[in-house]
């Protein structure tokens, strides 16, 4: 494995996180304690619990995977389009880097970023509610999963997308309302049968449920199956990435 140039994308990817660092960091912390403020003050003062756990506290593992899954996708998305916008691809491609070396650099980059603002907005989350986390290694092994798969995610959209409206389209369009409808602010326990049937084909669904498990013990869905449902996204998008480079497609055309 070519360590150095894996370094290279990855430190570069780094410290234009660094050069960024408002838009990157502090922007979705900001962004995060408004949802605090608004939800707990608003929503909290009518539902003050939730299976027994203050409103408040219940929705942190929400918050924090609605900006781990938006942060990852964009991180990745920019991270690759940026060089097919400007031509740089095809000086990594005609590098002796291989294909595996350029995501791992792209995606570990992408990931990084979008773990350390996870970390930093269940720190913040400490100065509006009391916390605690019941299991913090599932914490932390959901948290990195999400960052991966989703990073890959994005990484994907950043390969796909020929102009910078196609970058937004699916983390807009698609994302952002499965997150928003996913559980973040709510128990699915809490919807209509027939709405709690349909939100079971939202994949978010899981990803939420498992986190909320790791601090509280109390899920929508199955542990088991949230973790195998990250588990095969993840292996999907592996899958597709390798048929990317594979075939070439948005890459070599």
């Amino acid at each position: 494995m070519n360590i150095e140039a894996v370094k290279s994308i990855y430190l570069f990817e780094m410290n234009r996180a660094r050069r960024t660092l408002f838009q990157s960091i502090v922007s979705p912390v900001i962004s995060t304690a408004l949802y605090f403020i608004v939800f707990g003050s608003a929503i909290g003062s009518r539902i003050t619990e939730v299976d027994g756990i203050s409103y408040g506290s219940f929705i942190v593992p929400g918050l924090i995977m609605l900006s781990v899954l938006t942060q990852s996708i964009a991180n990745a998305s920019f991270g690759i389009y940026f060089p097919k916008f400007t031509g740089t691809i095809y000086e990594i491609l005609s590098a002796p880097v291989s294909s595996f070396e350029i995501v791992l650099g792209y995606v570990g980059a992408a990931a990084t970023k979008s773990l350390i603002l996870g970390l930093i907005i269940l720190a913040t989350a400490h100065l509006f509610v009391p916390m605690h986390i019941a299991h913090p290694f599932w914490m932390m092994s959901f948290l990195v999963l999400t960052c991966i798969t989703f990073s890959l995610f994005g990484f994907i959209i950043g390969i796909w997308a020929d102009g910078f409206e196609k970058l937004q389209i699916i983390p807009l369009l698609i994302i952002t309302p499965l997150v928003f409808l996913g559980g973040t602010f709510y128990s699915i326990s809490m919807l209509p049968p027939v709405w709690q049937t349909v939100s079971m084909f939202n994949p978010v669904v899981y990803l939420v449920s498992g986190f909320r498990w790791s601090f509280f013990e109390m899920a929508d869905v199955n542990v088991g199956l949230s973790l195998f449902m990250i588990t095969f996204f993840l292996a999907a998008c592996v899958a597709l990435i390798w048929w990317i480079f594979k075939t070439g497609y948005e890459i070599k055309d």
